[in-house]
């Protein structure tokens, strides 16, 4: 299982898999119905993007009367994080703060995002303190 990073995979894999996180689980009849709705795919260009992930590590399926449910093994969470630490070391060099001025500054946030982020901020000292 070679689980590669979400910055790899290509334009219909992430569809397919953005698709699946939404979802939850979802059949190839499922996945092809939703992307269609912007370019008409064959079922099995749907069905064998779903095994090239599955054989990738990064869904698992069940059989459901004649049909697979593919299921995601890791959370769109869990899957961008890793991409957001590459970046952090790749673009920062590691340095989160440098990283989070970068985003402050260059950003158009509203009273409310930068309330949201004031937050996140005192959720993370509570935390500390523990």
């Amino acid at each position: 299982m070679s689980r590669t990073s979400l910055d790899s995979l290509g334009e219909l894999q992430r569809a397919v898999m953005e698709v699946v996180w939404k979802r939850g689980e979802a059949s190839v009849h499922d996945v092809r119905e939703r992307l269609s709705r912007q370019k008409e795919l064959a079922y099995t260009t749907i069905l064998t993007t779903l095994q090239k992930l599955e054989k990738a590590g990064w869904l698992s399926h069940r059989s459901e009367g004649k049909s697979y449910i593919y299921v995601p093994t890791r959370s769109r969470e869990q899957a961008g994080a890793g991409s957001v630490r590459r970046f952090l070391k790749q673009v920062f060099e590691g340095d989160a703060v440098a990283m989070f001025q970068h985003l402050i500054r260059e950003s158009d946030l509203s009273e409310e995002d930068l309330g949201e982020v004031r937050k996140m901020i005192e959720e993370k000292r509570k935390e500390m303190r523990k």
